[in-house]
């Protein structure tokens, strides 16, 4: 440089891009009681009833608590590059991971990411494309419908259950997963999903490659099942839901598909004839697909009122539906209305229609005719402190009929009040792979109920 020449300028710093960071959660805790309403049953050897305290039991419960940060950083031109982890927390108890004489898992949902986590990129005129795991699209499409999401009222008791266990196999999380969620246009929106299944195994009966559970829920040979992911364990899984909504008025209708569902545990031997044929229950008809369709809606008619439902229908495609327990129609009503600005009261009303066929339970024979519809009536009430602080009551009746066995706090809304004893868990002998006798013993046909007082603290 010449001793006279000017330096160059310095280069302009680039414009900073917005971003954000918010960090949120929800704390859920009350009191409950609760009965399996089984005492007294009898059990196919017409001797054996059920172990246990199966009767009113007092507890203390959880309700879908969760830590959360997401966040958002400016990429340009309108983009926006985007994520989220969340976490479960378990407060009444010490987290880990499941282990109950019905049901293990491997799972830790007190971990971080145990909930809906992402990253992606989003740009608010052509919506989101996101990966990683969340709830899928027939689930967020309703969930506005249930005010009782969380408790021991949850319409996840029967809504997305196909079989009445305590796990809700439709509209729940989805691990492994794609997802595109559009922008709101004109009051329309439209979110679509797509989770490989990612498994080796030509039945789905292994993991998943990274998973350390079954997809669908539970470790390899849970509840004293022979071992294996042969208990609803599916491959590859479809979503995705259309809505709409104006002022007063919100409609949604939504789709899910589950390919390859394993259900070789169920593959008994057991024989039915009916009108002359003989049908045999075996791995033949123990893997198929899942797949199932959901319509619902809400309307305020006046300020504070609120009407709304939902209807489905689950199916599970067999050769023959005599063991199909899977395959069923259900419905959903609700009725909010506010009482003062701080007070309001919601009830609902939720029906599932039986099955084409049924297993069996340890107090009722395997045939195709058996009644397991169920009815569930579930009222509570609310006070609202502020935004950010609530207080609330509520009461659940599960009625089951005789060989239905739909459980109170499916899919881990509070403490599952279920049909199982209090018997000890079957255990497996290491030698030769058989079963030494236990349980759990489920019983059919109990009216479940539960009472619960809680409060609830957002930020």
């Amino acid at each position: 440089m010449a001793e006279h020449e000017p330096e160059a300028a310095p280069k302009a710093a680039p414009a900073a891009r917005p971003s954000s960071l918010e960090f949120y959660g929800n704390v859920d805790l009350s009191v409950d009681t609760s009965t399996k309403g089984i005492a007294g049953m009898v059990a196919n050897d017409g001797t054996s009833r059920p172990v246990g305290h199966v009767g009113w039991m007092p507890a203390v419960s959880t309700n879908i608590s969760y830590l959360g940060v997401r966040g958002q950083h400016g990429l340009g031109l309108g983009v926006m590059a985007i994520f989220q982890l969340e976490t479960q927390l378990d407060i009444a108890a010490t987290a880990g991971t499941v282990n109950t004489n019905s049901n293990n898992d491997s799972i830790v949902k007190g971990a971080l990411t145990s909930r809906n986590s992402f990253v992606g990129v989003a740009h608010h005129e052509l919506g989101a494309l996101k990966i990683g795991k969340t709830d899928a699209p027939m689930k967020l499409s309703t969930a506005r419908l249930d005010p009782f999401v969380g408790t021991v009222g949850d319409y996840a008791a029967v809504i997305g259950n196909t079989g009445g266990d305590n796990r809700t196999e439709f509209g729940t999380r989805l691990d492994h997963a794609v997802w595109y969620e559009s922008p709101n246009i004109s009051g329309f929106s439209l979110v679509a999903l797509w989770s490989p299944g990612q498994n080796r195994s030509d039945d789905n009966s292994i993991q998943p490659a990274g998973e350390s559970s079954c997809a669908g829920g539970n470790v390899p040979g849970s509840g004293a099942l022979p071992y294996g992911c042969n208990d609803g364990s599916f491959g590859t899984a479809l979503g995705v839901s259309a809505s709409y909504e104006a002022r007063r008025i919100y409609l949604t209708a939504s789709y899910e598909l589950h390919e390859d569902v394993n259900r070789t545990s169920d593959a008994d031997g057991t024989m039915v004839t009916v009108a002359g044929h003989t049908y045999v229950f075996d791995t033949t008809v123990g893997v198929a697909n899942e797949w199932g369709w959901r319509v619902g809606g809400q309307v305020k008619p006046v300020d504070g009122t609120t009407v709304g439902g939902l209807y489905e229908d689950l199916r599970r495609d067999v050769p023959y539906h005599y063991f199909d327990e899977r395959s069923r129609k259900a419905f959903w009503l609700l009725l909010s209305q506010g009482l003062t600005g701080s007070d309001s009261v919601h009830l609902g009303y939720a029906h599932a229609s039986k099955s084409p066929g049924s297993l069996g339970e340890h107090n009722i024979e395997t045939r195709p005719d058996a009644d397991n519809s169920t009815n569930m009536f579930t009222g509570m009430v609310r006070h609202v402190v502020d935004p950010q602080v609530s207080f609330y009551a509520v009461y659940a009746v599960q009625g089951n009929h005789s060989a239905a066995h739909y459980d109170l706090g499916a899919g881990g809304r509070a403490i599952t009040t279920d049909c199982h004893d209090g018997s000890q868990i079957a255990a497996v002998n290491g030698a030769d792979g058989t079963f030494s006798p236990g349980g759990p013993f489920c019983y059919t046909g109990g009216t479940l109920q539960a009472v619960s007082a809680g409060m609830t603290y957002r930020f």
